[in-house]
């Protein structure tokens, strides 16, 4: 079956005035449905062509993991938000980051400083490491932590195409708006009970 583009899960004006409209409508319209489009014609009549998205992403190289990469980590990180997020984590979430970082705080300010300080396009994650212990990672341009054998929980794009409209270059404002009003921290605790669950 070919890679299919997932509808975005809320309006385009669902996060102002942290995350515009025109960003959004871009970002996903535009930007998602490209590498979407390009992993399609990439994977046509290969080896690739009936595989899930995620077996693609950690098993491919070059163009092909490039473009896949990006169409799997933008339907994650529309996911990593929601309207009126942010705030804090609960249940076993937030005992899980409270052992990693010390509390709610401690988290956001190396989750931050991760995004704020990866050099060029890339992404900053919270992920669940083979050990069982959260980790807070950045990777650069499409690579995720899928690649490095860990479990994605949440994700910040740091690619100046989702803030410029809204932040120009001030790439620190947006992260703390993603930190402090997007989290979407009911999806972060699904994806680690999922994960444990699976162990």
């Amino acid at each position: 079956m070919p890679v299919t583009l997932p509808p975005l899960p809320y309006s385009y004006e669902a996060l102002e005035p942290h995350i515009g409209a025109a960003t959004l409508e871009t970002h996903y319209d535009k930007h998602h449905r490209a590498y979407v489009d390009k992993t399609n014609q990439l994977i046509a009549g290969g080896p690739f062509a009936d595989k899930p998205l995620e077996e693609i992403v950690r098993n491919s190289e070059g163009a092909l993991f490039n473009n896949a990469g990006q169409a799997w980590n933008h339907t994650f990180y529309w996911r990593s938000m929601r309207p009126d997020g942010g705030g804090a984590p609960s249940g076993a979430l937030a005992e899980a980051i409270n052992k990693a970082f010390g509390n709610v705080d401690g988290f956001k300010r190396e989750f931050a400083d991760a995004a704020i300080n990866q050099f060029g396009s890339g992404w900053a994650w919270l992920a669940l490491d083979g050990e069982g212990s959260l980790r807070i990672v950045a990777t650069a341009n499409a690579d995720n932590p899928l690649t490095k054998d860990m479990v994605p929980l949440l994700t910040c794009d740091v690619w100046e195409h989702a803030y410029y409209l809204d932040y120009r270059n001030q790439r620190a404002k947006y992260v703390q708006a993603f930190v402090d009003h997007l989290i979407n921290w009911a999806f972060a605790e699904e994806n680690l009970q999922a994960a444990r669950a699976g162990r």
